[in-house]
């Protein structure tokens, strides 16, 4: 499946331009003007990659991108801006903008970036602990991985219908759902996804546990995780 992007800038003839040259490209592109209408179609689209304006009426590229961080946050985000340094280029990067690429953009700059973001391992994370997922989405983008996050079942077989996996971390114990019936599922779409057990309830889901990793889980880790030992496993499988 090609990759779907999402070009939003105010100024028509420059996304008419990029669209053009990424649609020669085999890439599936999609326009917005501004950021109300970037919304809308990132509500509909699980979207690969976003190119953002800095700078357009309204919302701004920033704002846009908290905004769309909030309901697809696997999208590897481009912030596209005449002011690339300063304040602004800091928070961007904090907030987890991929890339930050001074207007005009450079194609030559721009491809590669989009087809690294891309080939980047994606992660599904399942688990109903807020606090949690943002804080392992903010620790795995570091080490550049695409996160996608999902707090129940239903979110979860939304992801994994429209997305194929290359890792599914997933809390066997969810408040509205079963982290069993996930695992199921995330196995039946994608048979080489590698799916790695988290739970804080050992002794309550061993025989869960022990089941799963019969039937294909490949690992599993206990709350509180042990950070650099789940790094290391998280490169070992995204590397088989």
């Amino acid at each position: 499946m090609e990759p779907v992007i999402l070009v939003v800038d105010d100024d028509v003839d420059t996304c008419a331009n990029l669209s053009d040259i990424l649609t020669d490209l085999g890439y599936q592109i999609d326009i917005a003007h501004n950021g109300l209408e970037a919304l809308e179609l990132v509500r509909l689209t699980h979207y690969d990659v976003v190119l953002l304006d800095f700078k357009m009426p309204g919302m701004d590229g920033l704002t846009l991108y908290q905004e769309i961080k909030k309901i697809r946050p696997g999208i590897a985000a481009f912030m596209v801006t005449a002011f690339a340094g300063g304040d602004t280029a800091e928070v961007a990067q904090l907030e987890g903008v991929w890339n930050i690429l001074r207007k005009p953009v450079e194609l030559p700059v721009l491809l590669p970036l989009i087809d690294g973001a891309v080939n980047q391992p994606l992660l599904l994370i399942v688990d109903d602990d807020i606090d949690f997922c943002e804080s392992m989405w903010d620790i795995l983008h570091e080490k550049s991985y695409r996160i996608c996050l999902a707090h129940d079942q239903e979110k979860a077989t939304e992801c994994m219908q429209h997305k194929a996996h290359d890792i599914v971390l997933l809390d066997l114990k969810l408040s509205e759902g079963s982290g069993k019936e996930v695992f199921e599922l995330a196995k039946k779409m994608n048979p080489d996804c590698r799916t790695i057990l988290i739970t804080g309830f050992r002794t309550e889901m061993d025989q869960t546990i022990h089941q799963l990793i019969e039937d294909g889980a490949d690992d599993v880790f206990f709350k509180p995780l042990d950070l650099t030992k789940l790094l290391e496993t998280l490169s070992k499988k995204t590397e088989t």
